[in-house]
C-alpha cells in the first residue's frame, strides 16, 4: 500500500522530518527507521520549521513515521560528553546559566506545540514504540490512531528526569492525574488495547490497516465546513481552563459568528 505521502514533492526533508502537501492534507514523517526515529535537537527544529511551512490551504496534518517504531524516543548520544555534532551536548547545557537552560528547552519544546494549532486538526499515526518524546510527539498531536502493536512509555523518570516536551499536560487530560502519574513513575509500556480504553488513542487497527484508518480519519475531518471546525476545536481546547459559565459564553459567541458567517454577515 503507498504511504500517505508517496510520490509527493517534499517541502520540506531534512535532519530525519520529510514535509509533503496534497491539497488540504499535509503529511510530517519521521524518516530515519535505522535509528527507530531516535530524536534530537535537529530533528525539533526541522519539526519546528515544518509547522511554520504549511501552506494556508491544510486544514489537517498527519504525523507519521518510517520503519516497525514511531520514535524510541531521544537519542542516548544526548547524554554523552561530545553530545550532536555542532550541538551543545545536555551536559554542557546543564552547567550553563538558569536562563539559557531555560531558552533551550523552550525552544526544543516549539517542535511540540504547533500540532495544536486551531486552524489545524492533526492526527499522529503510532505503531510499534513510542517511547519518552515519542509518547509526547504523539500526545502533541490532537488525535491519535495506533497500530495493534504500538507501546507508549514516558521512560524520563527513570532517567532521573521528566517529561518535558509538552506531554504533561494532554497525558492528564486525557487519562487523569493518577493513571498520568503512575505511567510516568513506573515507566512501563502502555498497550493499543489500554490506549484505546482510557482515551489516549481514538482508534487501534492492525498495523496493516493503520495508514487507510488515518486517511479515512483525515477525510471525516474534511468533510465538515472548515470554520466549523476551527471554532469547534478551538471551544473545546479552551474548555478545560474556562468555567462552565465561561464555556458556555464560549459557545454564544461561536456560534453567533457562524451564524453571521452562514447569513453572509460576517466581517
Amino acid at each position: 500500500m503507498a504511504s500517505l505521502d508517496n510520490d509527493l514533492d517534499p517541502v520540506l526533508d531534512k535532519d530525519g522530518v520529510r514535509l509533503t502537501v496534497d491539497d488540504a492534507i499535509a503529511t510530517v514523517t519521521l524518516t530515519n527507521p535505522a535509528k527507530r526515529n531516535a530524536q534530537s535537537p535537529a530533528l525539533w527544529r526541522a519539526l519546528t520549521e515544518a509547522g511554520r511551512s504549511l501552506p494556508g490551504t491544510v486544514r489537517v496534518v498527519v504525523l507519521r513515521a518510517e520503519g516497525q517504531s514511531f520514535s524510541a524516543g531521544l537519542d542516548r548520544q544526548a547524554f554523552t560528553p561530545e553530545g550532536f555534532d555542532g550541538e551543545p551536548s545536555f551536559i554542557d547545557l546543564a552547567r550553563g546559566a538558569d536562563a539559557e537552560l531555560d531558552a533551550t528547552i523552550a525552544e526544543y519544546q516549539e517542535a511540540f506545540t504547533w500540532w495544536r494549532r486551531s486552524d489545524v486538526v492533526s492526527i499522529a499515526a503510532v505503531q510499534g514504540h513510542a517511547i519518552g518524546a515519542g509518547f509526547q510527539l504523539a500526545l502533541a498531536c490532537d488525535l491519535r490512531v495506533v497500530a495493534d502493536d504500538v507501546q507508549f512509555a514516558m521512560r524520563e523518570t527513570s532517567l532521573g528526569l521528566v517529561p518535558d516536551l509538552t506531554g504533561t499536560h494532554p497525558l492528564v487530560s486525557l487519562v487523569g492525574y493518577a493513571r498520568a502519574l503512575e505511567i510516568c513513575a513506573t515507566g512501563r509500556f502502555v498497550s493499543a488495547e489500554e490506549a484505546e480504553r482510557t482515551g489516549l488513542a481514538n482508534l487501534a487497527v492492525p498495523v496493516d490497516q493503520l495508514e487507510n484508518a488515518v486517511r479515512d480519519l483525515a477525510g471525516a475531518v474534511l468533510a465538515a465546513p472548515r470554520d466549523a471546525v476551527v471554532e469547534t476545536k478551538a471551544l473545546l481546547r479552551g474548555a478545560q481552563e474556562r468555567t462552565y459559565e465561561e464555556q458556555r459564553v464560549a459557545e454564544r459567541a461561536a456560534q453567533a459568528r457562524r451564524l453571521r458567517d452562514l447569513a453572509g454577515l460576517g466581517e
